[in-house]
């Protein structure tokens, strides 16, 4: 126990659970509605633009969530509107974009500054890598997220179980599935920073599958996932800390163990 005390003495630990419990809220009532409109993998795409974004402003010298934040909504935004009204459907959209937006960063770092510590930290993760302006903005963020989730649930709820229905009754289903792809671009950039690119993706959709092993109705399974996302988080962080492992990969990994825990679980109902 007084180990623990010690772990959440310092600062950047205490930023790192709270920005992280904020985060993996956001994400995983996001990740609900994106599982079921089978638009899961839009995270990972998303997370290559942000990486591309973050490459861009660290080798210009800008501030990083100030320039990764407008352009993954922008990328976002134009993401549903190419799945939506083109040949290019779903899948094949997401991979255009993350490849091209990997490739952009990739080059943008190789031919400024080099792959330093500060980039890496943006493709695997660092807690180390979120300072007290950052925590801040992103608790800020956060807060916007769960506060527009919450107030817009009902329409959220519905344009996610039967879009067309949504659209007979009057419900603005283009606005509301744009809400959503903003709120996750939102969400994948500043998760990135501790989770890193490669594995942000899990924090949408690990808890909203472990979810809908065991609950049925849609807002049990917001709850619980919301219930499954924090505890994966604050036991990976506690894992990391202590196993001297990368926080990123100690939270996906809890996360694996939840899911086989709960479909074990779901198997026997």
């Amino acid at each position: 126990m007084t180990e623990l005390l010690n772990m959440f003495s310092y600062s950047f630990i205490q930023r790192a659970a709270v920005v992280g419990i904020l985060v993996s809220l956001c994400a995983a009532l996001l990740g609900v509605s994106l599982v079921l409109k089978r638009y899961s993998m839009i995270g990972d795409g998303l997370s290559h633009v942000g990486f591309g974004a973050l490459a861009i402003a660290a080798s210009l010298n800008l501030a990083p969530l100030a320039v990764a934040v407008p352009t993954v909504i922008i990328a976002a935004v134009f993401l549903l509107r190419l799945s939506q009204n083109s040949k290019i459907k779903g899948d094949a959209a997401i991979a255009i974009i993350s490849s091209s937006s990997l490739a952009i960063g990739v080059i943008s770092v190789s031919v400024t500054t080099g792959m330093n510590t500060e980039i890496s930290s943006y493709m695997f993760g660092s807690i180390l890598s979120l300072s007290p302006s950052d925590a801040v903005l992103s608790v800020l963020l956060s807060v916007a997220v769960l506060g527009l989730f919450i107030v817009y649930y009902p329409r959220i709820f519905a344009v996610t179980f039967d879009e067309n229905f949504s659209k007979a009754t009057g419900t603005k289903t283009q606005v509301y599935n744009t809400l959503i792809a903003v709120l996750t671009a939102v969400t994948v950039v500043l998760g990135m920073r501790m989770m890193g690119a490669l594995l942000i993706s899990s924090l949408i959709i690990f808890p909203a599958l472990s979810a809908m092993r065991v609950c049925k109705s849609f807002k049990s399974v917001v709850l619980c996932s919301g219930g499954i996302s924090v505890f994966c988080f604050m036991v990976g962080l506690v894992a990391s800390y202590f196993m001297e492992t990368p926080t990123g990969a100690s939270i996906v990994a809890a996360d694996l163990i939840v899911f086989g825990i709960f479909s074990l679980i779901g198997r026997k109902k």
